[in-house]
């Protein structure tokens, strides 16, 4: 599965435009985040990915789990957003 890391920098329609292609590629691609602005980023480009699906027929889904990463022996938990094309 394909992922897209998302920070709180960035664009939300780059990602949508990403995010979209992956989609229509592999019908299922992760999206990672760490932290509140950038988990908003990520929101943000669903929906506009949404967008540019939905016209097809094609719904989006978005299913959230917890991921732990350790970074210079410190654990952080990161947020991974599963997202599918159906």
């Amino acid at each position: 599965m394909e992922m897209i890391r998302v920070s709180s920098s960035s664009k939300p329609s780059k990602v949508a435009g990403a995010l979209t292609s992956l989609l229509r590629e592999h019908k299922s691609v992760q999206i990672q985040v760490i932290g509140a602005a950038s988990l908003n980023q990520a929101m943000k480009a669903i929906a506009i990915a949404r967008g540019y699906i939905a016209p097809g027929g094609y719904e989006i889904y978005c299913i959230p789990s917890f991921y732990d990463l350790t970074i210079d022996d410190q654990v952080i938990t990161s947020l991974r957003l599963n997202v599918e094309m159906h």
